[in-house]
C-alpha cells in the first residue's frame, strides 16, 4: 500500500490564474472544472469559478485548489501575516507550503518564479541547516518555504 498527500489550496476568485501560475513555474497540466459544469446556473455568480482543480507534472509535482463559493477576492483575507524576526518565524498561517530541492541552482529557479509579484520573508541564502532557505509569500497569497536538501549524518 502507498499513499500521497497533495495540498489543497483554498483561494476567493483566484484559483484558476493561480493554478496557471503554478503550471507556469513547475510545468504540468491544468485541469479545471468550474461550478457551472457542476450543474450551477450559468446566471448566477460565480457559477465561472473553480470547484476543483489541479495542476500536477510528470515529476510528481501536484496541487489542488478551489474558489471558496461567494467569497471576494481578498487576497489578505487568505493571506494572512508571515514574518522572521530574529531568526523566528512569526504568522497567522495554519499552514506554508514546503518545496525542497537538491540543489541550489534547481532551487533558485523556483525561488525566482513564485517570487514575481510576491514578497520575500526571508531571502534566499544559505542557513545553519541548509545551503539554501528562504521564505516568501506569492502573489496569490501562498507561503512557500523553500530549501535545499542537506546531508546529514547518519
Amino acid at each position: 500500500m502507498s499513499i500521497a498527500t497533495t495540498t489543497h489550496l483554498n483561494f476567493r476568485g483566484t484559483a484558476r490564474q493561480a493554478l496557471e501560475f503554478y503550471a507556469a513555474v513547475f510545468g504540468g497540466e491544468v485541469t479545471v472544472a468550474t461550478y457551472g459544469d457542476f450543474g450551477m446556473p450559468a446566471g448566477v455568480p460565480g457559477a465561472d469559478k473553480v470547484v476543483f482543480g489541479q495542476v500536477e507534472n510528470a515529476e510528481g509535482f501536484r496541487l489542488m485548489a478551489y474558489d471558496i463559493p461567494g467569497a471576494s477576492e481578498d487576497l489578505q483575507a487568505t493571506a494572512g501575516s508571515t514574518t522572521r524576526e530574529n531568526g523566528a518565524t512569526l504568522t497567522d498561517r495554519t499552514f506554508f507550503q514546503s518545496l525542497r530541492a537538491d540543489a541550489l541552482d534547481e532551487l533558485t529557479g523556483y525561488w525566482d518564479a513564485l517570487a514575481d509579484g510576491g514578497s520575500i520573508v526571508e531571502p534566499l541564502a544559505a542557513s545553519a541547516w541548509s545551503p539554501g532557505f528562504g521564505m516568501l509569500t506569492d502573489r496569490f497569497g501562498v507561503t512557500w518555504v523553500l530549501d535545499v536538501r542537506a546531508a546529514y549524518a547518519g
